[in-house]
């Protein structure tokens, strides 16, 4: 073996032995402006807001979304301002979601119990396609407190359970 030889071997060891440390879900706890959930999110969320219709009324969304693992983790929350308003929020929140991905009837829910939440957050997990035709998983979990709402979800073409169960079991009120 010539020493240029020995030295592209010992590069791409070297290389091959970084990239096994650069993790590719690097998890960190995240807490939305303003309210009291705190969450993993698996790599830095990017931030958006904007007014959209709910319950009949304009409400403010706050978005905080990321891509890692070829998948999308979003957490996004709005207040309804009126607490008596947040079942009809989720339920028109759950059916828009389902629209966007095309996914049909609406699949039965789970009861997803979080930490600091009594009442839990109703857990959907649905297949459909994305706006250019391909298909799309989407696990997502909808929930209130007080008069804000919101939605946790993950999208991706194969939904990896290991991220799904980090994602969701670190949903936590405090």
């Amino acid at each position: 073996m010539t020493g240029l030889t020995r030295f592209l071997n010992s590069a791409l060891v070297a290389l091959t032995a970084l990239a096994a440390c650069s993790p590719t879900l690097n998890w960190r706890e995240v807490r939305p402006d303003g309210t009291p959930l705190a969450f993993l999110m698996p790599c830095k969320p990017d931030k958006a807001q904007k007014t959209v219709p709910m319950a009949g009324q304009p409400a403010e969304l706050m978005l905080l979304s990321c891509d890692a693992g070829g998948a999308t983790f979003a957490v996004a929350v709005a207040d309804v301002k009126d607490a008596s308003k947040t079942a009809v929020a989720l339920a028109q929140w759950q059916s828009v979601a389902l629209a966007n991905i095309k996914a049909g009837v609406a699949p039965p829910a789970v009861l997803l119990k979080l930490p600091g939440l009594a009442s839990g957050a109703a857990l959907i997990k649905a297949t459909g396609q994305r706006p250019n035709g391909e298909a799309v998983s989407m696990h997502a979990a909808y929930f209130a407190q007080g008069a804000k709402v919101f939605q946790v979800a993950v999208y991706a073409d194969n939904i990896s359970m290991d991220a799904a169960d980090t994602f969701f079991s670190g949903l936590k009120f405090e």
